[in-house]
């Protein structure tokens, strides 16, 4: 996948891992375009992105996807790059907690619905592109759940298998490549409550999915992720050796 010279839109690109992808990319030459709810954080994300645009929006909302799947395709033609970043987690115990239900169904809709409803916007305009991707930002949530996170993981998990359905149904489509970045615990203000203060940088999250893209490296985990991929990779390729 070439680095430079894309035309790349970040949902939930404000702050945290969105706003530190955006910045990695657009110092290698990509032209940026971040959404988010809050004016005044895009306007100081703006401030750190050379020619950047911002598309104000709740990524929560349907109608919202929709409108900005227009802007996206109207006002900026070139977008051949999309970064589902925008997420949502509640932590809480479930035995405290009689809201689950709803606490489920915002993080389900965020993380995961509003995924599948964007790629389905933009997937016809960017199998029109010499060279695209979607790059779906899921977690170290994927390999297990935790208690602390009883309703978050399992949209991540879901993420995860969407993604691999996505990848699959267009493997034979050379022009379009699709990533999943996997982040553990990072420092953000996403999971400050979360002691995210002990975990990796969000540059870091930004470098490797930069290096992916670099290699087509489709899968990308970070940190103590990588050991996660590792075990289940070696555990894949024993099982397809005794099977042969």
């Amino acid at each position: 996948m070439k680095t430079t010279g894309n035309t790349i839109f970040i949902s939930g690109g404000s702050a945290g891992i969105g706003l530190a992808i955006a910045k990695k990319l657009n110092a290698e030459g990509n032209k940026i375009i971040i959404n988010g709810r809050s004016e005044e954080r895009l306007q100081a994300a703006l401030s750190h992105l050379d020619g950047a645009v911002a598309i104000k929006g709740d990524w929560a909302e349907a109608s919202e996807r929709e409108r900005i799947a227009e802007e996206l395709k109207t006002n900026h033609p070139d977008v051949n790059i999309i970064v589902n970043n925008a997420g949502i987690a509640f932590a809480y115990l479930l035995s405290q907690d009689a809201d689950a239900l709803e606490k489920a169904q915002i993080e389900m809709n965020l993380n995961y619905f509003s995924v599948i409803h964007f790629n389905q916007l933009m997937m016809p305009h960017l199998l029109q592109k010499e060279e695209a991707a979607v790059v779906n930002v899921s977690s170290l949530a994927v390999y297990g759940s935790e208690k602390f996170l009883p309703t978050y993981c399992p949209t991540k998990a879901a993420l995860h298998n969407y993604t691999l359905a996505l990848r699959a149904t267009y493997e034979e489509n050379k022009n379009i490549q699709v990533y999943e970045v996997y982040p553990p615990r990072t420092d953000t203000e996403f999971s400050s409550y979360l002691d995210g203060d002990k975990g990796v940088p969000a540059a870091e999250v930004a470098e490797e999915l930069f290096i992916g893209l670099q290699n087509n490296r489709f899968d990308v985990p970070v940190g103590e992720t990588k050991i996660y991929a590792a075990a289940i990779n070696e555990a894949m390729s024993k099982i397809i050796n005794q099977s042969k």
